[in-house]
């Protein structure tokens, strides 16, 4: 197995660099994973695919407003950062650009505002150990962290956040999640489909492609999950009266089987929440031990999530659903449409 296995060719117009007016007018292509088939449908129509007893699990993280635009207080020199994890109040993991000018010691005010950023360190991989003055009001200088291929500002910062987000912590949105509406979720409530959720707060590795030949090879970050005991309850039952698990985008699916490698999730007392940080590098070959079915975007070529996708459905499966998907002029990435892989 070779990262250059999953590869594939994207003309640059198939990449959807806004989100559509209504989030679940988005297309759906229902992959069926036992005999390839391929079904073009809307994401309004999910209710019609899932059954009563299903369980669905969302991430519930929210993304972080944390690019910066700063500049030097001495040489009055402009930076870029990017904030990646909280290590306590005003101390935060970043990474920012030009890199040779964030130095230790090297001190920076947020443009629009009085907040001062201080570089105290430095770590392998281009890492920075940043101090803030303040973290108050970061909405109002901080701006969201959309993706490098997206070039059009974001009206709306909102549509870069699902509509169940609660917990802040991601540098980037759980983008599967981005097609829900209300009227979705009431629609599978009415039949019966059980939904909840894990957390898990996106890293920095989403903004890092696989850059060694072999996958085993690659230094995948860690990431914090969080489940709690009602949801393992959910699951649990779900497993047991013939229902579904079905995780709605890549992190659940990491979170749930990562979870699967600490604790027996069928145990007959699930009394406690389960955290911790998610390490594990879903490739083909991997062991499916809690996910039946996943809703996802289309990913990038020869990234982690497109291997983790073709590790539950097969490569061959995923590359002639994304071949269909184009001949179909289906919308990419983190705005564009979504599969369903049953």
């Amino acid at each position: 197995m070779k990262t250059s296995d999953f590869d594939y060719s994207l003309p640059p117009e198939y990449i959807a660099q806004t989100p559509l007016k209504c989030r679940d007018d988005s297309r759906m292509l229902v992959v069926d994973r036992s005999t390839g088939l391929l079904k073009d449908s809307k994401f309004r129509n999910l209710v019609e695919h899932l059954n009563s007893g299903d369980v669905l699990v969302f991430n519930d993280t929210r993304v972080i407003p944390g690019r910066i635009y700063a500049r030097n207080v001495i040489t009055q020199r402009n930076v870029e950062l990017l904030l990646l994890r909280r290590i306590e109040p005003g101390i935060w993991h970043a990474i920012g650009k030009p890199g040779k000018y964030l130095k230790a010691g090297s001190r920076f005010n947020v443009k629009g505002s009085d907040v001062i950023i201080e570089v105290i360190d430095w770590h392998e991989g281009g890492i920075r150990v940043l101090k803030l003055s303040t973290e108050k009001d970061m909405e109002s200088w901080g701006h969201t962290p959309l993706p490098p291929y997206i070039r059009q500002p974001l009206e709306d910062p909102e549509r870069y956040q699902t509509i169940y987000s609660q917990t802040l912590g991601s540098v980037a949105a759980p983008t599967a999640g981005l097609h829900f509406t209300k009227k979705v979720l009431d629609d599978l409530k009415r039949k019966g489909v059980c939904q909840t959720s894990i957390t898990l707060h996106i890293g920095i590795d989403t903004f890092r492609p696989v850059d060694v030949e072999d996958p085993m090879n690659h230094h995948i970050h860690r990431e914090y999950i969080f489940c709690d005991s009602d949801t393992a309850k959910k699951i649990k039952s779900a497993k047991q009266n013939g229902g579904r698990v079905i995780a709605v985008g890549t992190t659940v699916v990491r979170t749930l089987e990562q979870l699967a490698l600490w604790y027996d999730l069928g145990a007959e007392d699930i009394s406690s929440s389960m955290e911790g940080w998610a390490d594990i590098l879903i490739l083909p070959g991997h062991k499916f031990r809690v996910v039946d079915s996943m809703i996802t975007n289309f990913h990038l070529p020869k990234s982690t999530v497109l291997m983790m996708t073709s590790a539950f459905a097969g490569w061959d499966r995923i590359e002639h659903a994304y071949m269909a998907a184009m001949k179909m002029n289906y919308r990419f990435y983190s705005f564009g449409d979504s599969m369903l892989i049953l």
